[in-house]
């Protein structure tokens, strides 16, 4: 990170490179290399296109054009080239030297642009989670983006690019202390380390590799060459043939995105939330602090339920729903892992289920069917309207939590904490009036998971409706406060006790056939 000489009071700027601009009066700029990081695609892309004719001349075996073949605008051309790299450097230059920011009690401010300024300020208290991103060439130069999404924040979260590695770090620290209420020495107010944490479970690349090989691409490759293969035989012609190809390219599109989402995957359990590192060219560190998670969803495709395998994804403000792989990457909260590590996971999400038996309630939602376990599934009459999954289709409530169930194939369990409902909606159609049957949808922040309990009995259903609505309300005044660590004094080890667990102190009980394999 590098940071300029004091200046007058209306343009401040820390004089200390280790300041991490933690007051109102001292603002930081990023690293002086960044514009290079963001910009080198662009700058090589305008070398490429300006001299491709150079190029294509001397890849033919025509060498370089001399003067007197009427080369004299190969300086010229050179020129023109040189003068527009130089100006697309300065542009990302002087918007290097226009971009600053500042961490206060309360705020983090982020000024940016050039001939359109932008000033960026979000609330510590209403800070959702905190990324630490390097791509590629910033891993070369050591360098990290910091970006952290604020409630409704969406695409336009805070983003810091770049800093060095060891002062993102530091800044995320400082970051989260202070919206966890985390009481700070005034007289060092940047001395601040990253909290200690424990490390709960890590996925081998052989099991993420698997996972995308069994996934629900490859389910659509061998649906679509299938397709493709019988509209050639019966037109007697080989052009749907051709098909292959892009679907191919879609296929291993996907495989490549699961893989690289996937590999080095590493889950642990600190003072300030759950932590999520992941990535094969691109790393990301990712910071949950808790209470930030708004739904769970858990979800089995067919093939990988050969294996006992789950992915879980997260609602949290911020991420929102966009189809990206990086999004989806964002908000999945474990990639692949068996219902051990699942539950594992979701131990940190809920560290009270609200229910005696959570180990029993819980797989009856991911693996169970019918009215069972404290589940309420679709009543027998409506098996019309989903023969395959009426069974499966239920709810279940706890103290804490409301568990919903759904999916033949694809089994999905949402859980969504009383005290995240923001509001419920009744569906009924004709066709589900003459079942006596109706759908109840919960609103949540954005984001994969999307609860909504299907096909349930009316009155049950109406039942539900005012109950939620109350147990939420009631939820949400015992809640805890957005500040969840103003009573502690410093985040040190003695915050790490054994991470919580459904199967008592210490550690869920460990099946011998998953633990051999997460070897």
């Amino acid at each position: 990170m590098t940071t300029e000489d004091q200046t007058p009071p209306d343009n401040p700027i820390a004089p200390d490179a280790s300041l991490l601009a933690t007051s109102e009066d001292q603002w930081s700029r990023v690293h002086v290399i960044s514009p290079l990081v963001r910009g080198w695609i662009a700058l090589i892309a305008i070398a490429f296109f300006a001299g491709q004719d150079l190029f294509e001349s001397v890849l033919s075996g025509d060498g370089l054009p001399s003067l007197a073949d009427g080369g004299s605008r190969l300086p010229w051309t050179i020129a023109i080239i040189g003068g527009i790299i130089v100006l697309v450097a300065a542009g990302f230059l002087l918007s290097w030297y226009f971009t600053r920011y500042q961490v206060t009690e309360q705020h983090v401010k982020v000024n940016s642009g050039v001939l359109f300024r932008q000033n960026r300020q979000a609330r510590l208290d209403r800070v959702q989670a905190i990324d630490v991103v390097q791509p590629f060439l910033a891993r070369v130069f050591g360098l990290a983006e910091l970006k952290f999404e604020v409630a409704d924040a969406g695409e336009s979260a805070v983003k810091l690019a770049f800093l060095k590695l060891s002062d993102a770090q530091r800044l995320r620290a400082t970051i989260l202390a202070r919206a966890a209420g985390v009481s700070i020495d005034p007289d060092h107010p940047d001395d601040i380390q990253e909290a200690p944490e424990r490390e709960v479970l890590a996925l081998t690349p052989g099991r993420v590799i698997a996972a995308a090989l069994l996934s629900g691409t490859t389910i659509l490759l061998i649906l679509g060459v299938a397709v493709v293969v019988v509209l050639a035989v019966v037109l007697d012609a080989a052009a749907p043939l051709a098909v292959i190809i892009p679907l191919g390219l879609a296929v291993a599109g996907g495989y490549w995105n699961s893989i690289k989402n996937g590999f080095n995957f590493r889950a642990a359990i600190s003072p300030d939330g759950i932590r999520v590192r992941y990535g094969l060219l691109d790393t990301r560190t990712q910071t949950v602090p808790p209470g930030r998670i708004q739904a769970v969803g858990i979800i089995q495709s067919p093939l990988w339920r050969m294996k006992g395998w789950y992915r879980m994804t997260v609602n949290v403000a911020g991420y929102g729903i966009s189809a990206s792989g990086d999004a989806q990457a964002r908000a999945t909260l474990l990639p692949v892992g068996t219902r051990q590590e699942v539950l594992q996971i979701l131990a940190l999400v809920l560290p009270d289920p609200g229910t005696e038996d959570p180990l029993a309630m819980f797989s009856a939602g991911m693996e169970g069917k019918d009215s069972h376990v404290g589940f309420l599934s679709t009543p027998r009459r409506a098996r019309w309207i989903g023969p395959l999954e009426w069974r499966r289709n239920g709810f279940a409530v706890t103290s804490t939590a409301l568990l919903i169930r759904s999916g033949f194939f694809w089994r999905t369990l949402a859980v969504v904490p009383h005290e995240r409902t923001q509001s419920l909606a009744l569906h009924q159609g004709p066709v589900y009036r003459r079942f006596r049957v109706a759908d109840l949808v919960l609103h949540t922040t954005p984001g994969p998971v999307s609860p909504r309990i299907q096909q349930v009995d009316e009155e049950a259903a109406w039942r539900l409706f005012h109950e939620q609505s109350v147990r939420a309300a009631e939820a949400r005044r015992r809640s805890l406060p957005e500040q969840w660590m103003r009573p502690v004094e410093v985040a040190d080890a003695t915050l790490m006790p054994p991470p919580p667990s459904y199967d008592g102190p210490g550690q869920l009980t460990e099946d011998p056939k998953d633990t051999d394999e997460q070897r």
